[in-house]
């Protein structure tokens, strides 16, 4: 089956077995069922709109183009409303963010010309490695992300934590993450992935997510916006 948002209403496509199979992993185990396979590579796009304009491929795939195309169209137009609002300046200030958490002792981040990088860029924030020239994954120590972190105004976090996710239970995973300013002053953007089907649907709706982001970091903007993917922890 294939995941995938209309307009309206998330549903499900069954594929029969003559056609292609559209898959994110697993080659070598699907091989031998003798399916045409079709990678879905949507996740290697470095914009938000990027990653959203695979919806047309899927409509394709699916005998829906029209509805595809359409449905991007839809995206893209919004997406560029909401990204106007900060751009050429009309912003007093850019606030700065980092991303991320501590596994294993290393730090997980991106790099600086990530779809992440640049979907903070369009909601009128700076992060931390915007000058980063990698697109994937960035394996940081400690030191390195406070370092250039320590006076950000803002931390995202994506985890699945379980139970309620707060400023305390953050601090009993590594007391050093109260000494971040986006710590002490609550600047923390949280979302958690087990009440959110962040991964499965946030690549679809780029401009649900940059209205998010935009009422963290500037709510005067869009002050009557009600959050989807990531709100202010409290």
């Amino acid at each position: 089956f294939f995941f995938f948002n209309d307009t309206a209403t998330t549903e499900i496509y069954t594929l029969s077995l003559h056609d292609a199979l559209p898959i994110w992993g697993g080659y070598e185990m699907l091989k031998d069922v003798g399916i045409p396979l079709i990678p879905h590579l949507g996740y290697k796009e470095t914009t938000p709109l990027g990653q959203a304009e695979w919806i047309k491929f899927v409509g394709l795939l699916l005998g829906i183009e029209k509805d595809g195309n359409e449905r991007f169209a839809t995206i893209e137009k919004r997406y560029n409303e909401l990204k106007e609002l900060t751009a050429d300046g009309k912003v007093k200030k850019r606030p700065i963010v980092f991303s991320g958490e501590l596994r294993g002792g290393n730090w997980y981040a991106v790099g600086g010309k990530s779809f992440l990088a640049q979907l903070f860029k369009d909601a009128g924030a700076d992060y931390f490695l915007k000058d980063d020239e990698r697109s994937g994954g960035v394996t940081l120590d400690f030191e390195t992300v406070y370092n250039q972190a320590d006076d950000a105004d803002y931390w995202r976090i994506v985890n699945s934590f379980p139970g309620t996710f707060s400023y305390e239970a953050l601090k009993e995973q590594d007391p050093r993450y109260e000494d971040f300013r986006a710590f002490r002053e609550k600047g923390i953007i949280y979302c958690n992935m087990k009440n959110t089907p962040f991964y499965e649907s946030m690549p679809t709706e780029p401009e649900i997510v940059l209205a998010d982001l935009l009422h963290i970091f500037h709510p005067d903007l869009l002050p009557d916006h009600e959050s989807v993917y990531y709100s202010r922890l409290k």
